[in-house]
């Protein structure tokens, strides 16, 4: 497939805000517990408007792949049966339980406001977050089930797509978090830097055996089924163009074979071991008071999502349409 930018973009900047409000809320809930040390209302406002400032610029970012971006709300319709529609109604349903989750915190808005008293700190807040927790879970479904969801495309139809797209995000937004709390939250740092070479490693098993996997697909389709010919040998010479169309535009990636693959080992590289080592180093300088430490962090965080987003381009690169079959050389 020919990968959209604009899609690139729109998948690694959500997942990283879906990320990132799930470490707030984690430390929060820690934190209610006596498991981590309570925060200051800021910590969780400011990340909340990252976070936010993020979701929104995938949004942005989804308009210019639309030819009519004046119908964008028609895409909502389709709800029942349309995983796009759950997406483009979700995103901005988690957008606002996160601006509800920063505000209650910014006021310090608890129950007592409805003449409910509890010994929970922040409990107004938990059940809010909690509400944003349930949309980023089913937005990460929602937009893994795009992709899983269509089974002529091989490379994607596995619940391998969803899992990544969702420890994809969570690696990110617990980076992110780590790197945000070496300025804001010092002692959450090892906890967020602990979590994120969790989902990390995780995200590493599970792409790597979707990479795997689709090295060992065999299309399901031949140029005898697609062209009606029992002959056990038909081979292709030409798709009768003397130059590109619309087919070979928009449904092959048109790079080189070498090229291909070096983007494979590049976001291998930069979402796995460089930002891990970057983490390393960064949580060394920031134990012993140096202030390169969270510049560092900062730095894992701006590496990884460089190779997130050659990552998500190879996702959607990869994936081979039946339609290849046909359109493949041109004279």
């Amino acid at each position: 497939m020919h990968p959209a930018f604009s899609v690139v973009f729109l998948t690694t900047l959500i997942g990283a805000g879906q990320g990132l409000f799930l470490a707030l809320y984690t430390a929060q809930s820690y934190a209610v517990v006596g498991l981590l040390p309570a925060q200051e209302s800021r910590f969780y406002v400011v990340g909340s408007l990252i976070a936010l400032l993020l979701l929104a610029g995938g949004l942005i970012a989804s308009f210019f792949h639309l030819g009519r971006p004046e119908r964008a709300w028609r895409a909502a319709t389709r709800w029942r049966t349309s995983w796009l529609s759950r997406e483009v109604i979700v995103l901005p349903a988690l957008m606002g339980a996160v601006f509800v989750y920063a505000l209650v915190h910014y006021f310090g808005i608890t129950l007592e406001i409805a003449g409910i008293e509890t010994p929970v700190p922040g409990d107004l807040a938990l059940i809010v977050g909690a509400g944003g927790v349930l949309f980023a879970f089913l937005l990460f479904l929602c937009t893994g089930m795009i992709y899983a969801c269509i089974k002529f495309l091989q490379e994607w139809a596995t619940w391998l797509t969803v899992v990544n797209y969702t420890l994809f995000g969570i690696a990110s937004g617990f980076l992110l978090a780590t790197a945000y709390s070496a300025w804001m939250a010092p002692p959450l740092v090892n906890f967020y830097a602990g979590w994120t070479a969790i989902a990390t490693a995780a995200v590493l098993v599970t792409r790597v055996a979707s990479l795997i996997r689709n090295s060992r697909l065999r299309p399901k389709s031949t140029l005898q089924t697609a062209i009606g010919v029992r002959h056990t040998k038909v081979v292709q010479k030409s798709q009768g163009f003397l130059g590109g169309s619309f087919n070979t535009r928009e449904f092959f990636h048109g790079v080189k074979p070498l090229w291909f693959k070096s983007i494979k080992w590049t976001f291998l590289v930069l979402v796995f071991p460089a930002p891990m080592f970057l983490l390393w180093a960064g949580l060394a300088l920031h134990t012993v008071g140096l202030e390169q430490g969270p510049l560092l962090l900062a730095a894992a965080f701006g590496v990884q999502y460089l190779g997130l987003l050659t990552e998500h381009w190879f996702f959607f690169a990869q994936a081979n349409h039946p339609q290849n079959l046909y359109y493949q050389t041109v004279s």
